[in-house]
């Protein structure tokens, strides 16, 4: 199994931890890392909105994980809030594989149309336009520059508070629409942040590894950040 091979592949403090599977009458059980805040969607509909400085310290967090799993020729495919898990320890991993693949070569492209539609890049809509493929890289980040601002803004940053989405209001959102922005009293870090994360060609966002240099990640170093102040209100 795919998802089976990804996990036991995965050894980073940035990607939740597989420490074993069970075959009961075919079906296929992992033991899987305890997490015990739930995921970033759980505190996002607790809070409303995330602040700066802890978002900050989510996308260091993630960004380490994408880095390792980048380097280790892993495309995650599904980065979106509810696939990032959180624990009273401060940490935030990357979790769920049943979308990710391993690529043959660090360069090598995708061309399989799977993950959750509201986080696909313009280009996974659209591979033609691509030769057919597509950098499953560049669009991890796309996925999670569009999950750190649904976290800042309180909604899915392509609707309207409150929208309804279907599936032909999203692909002409994403891929015919400018980009969607930071609010204009976000710091012109994180709206930077957001720009190149954003960006419709895939080859001119960054990868995951420039991206921990991105002065929104670094302006906060020495500052402990403790992520599980986010749990606060959730009754967990």
């Amino acid at each position: 199994m795919r998802e089976m091979d990804i996990l036991q592949r995965a050894r980073s403090p940035y990607v939740v931890r597989c420490y074993g599977s069970a075959d009961k009458g075919g079906e296929i059980s992992f033991i899987l890392e305890y997490m015990d805040g739930g995921s970033l969607a759980n505190v996002l509909k607790a809070r409303k909105q995330v602040s700066e400085p802890y978002l900050a310290e989510v996308a260091r967090q993630v960004l380490k994980g994408l880095h390792y799993l980048h380097i280790n020729k892993i495309v995650h495919r599904d980065i979106k809030p509810s696939n990032l898990l959180i624990n009273h320890k401060k940490e935030i991993k990357i979790a769920d594989f049943g979308v990710s693949t391993i690529l043959a070569s660090t360069l090598a492209p995708c061309n399989s149309f799977v993950g959750t539609c509201a986080y696909m890049s313009p280009e996974r809509f659209d591979p033609d336009s691509h030769g057919g493929n597509y950098s499953g890289y560049a669009a991890d980040i796309w996925s999670l520059g569009l999950t750190l601002l649904e976290c800042a803004t309180g909604h899915f940053p392509f609707l309207s508070p409150g929208q309804q989405a279907d599936w032909p209001t999203l692909m002409l959102a994403i891929c015919y629409r400018e980009p969607p922005s930071a609010p204009d009293h976000a710091s012109p870090q994180f709206k930077d942040f957001i720009n190149v994360c954003l960006q419709k060609d895939p080859k001119l966002r960054p990868r995951a590894c420039a991206l921990l240099s991105h002065p929104f990640i670094t302006r906060g170093e020495g500052n402990q950040v403790d992520l599980s102040i986010l749990l606060q209100s959730l009754s967990i």
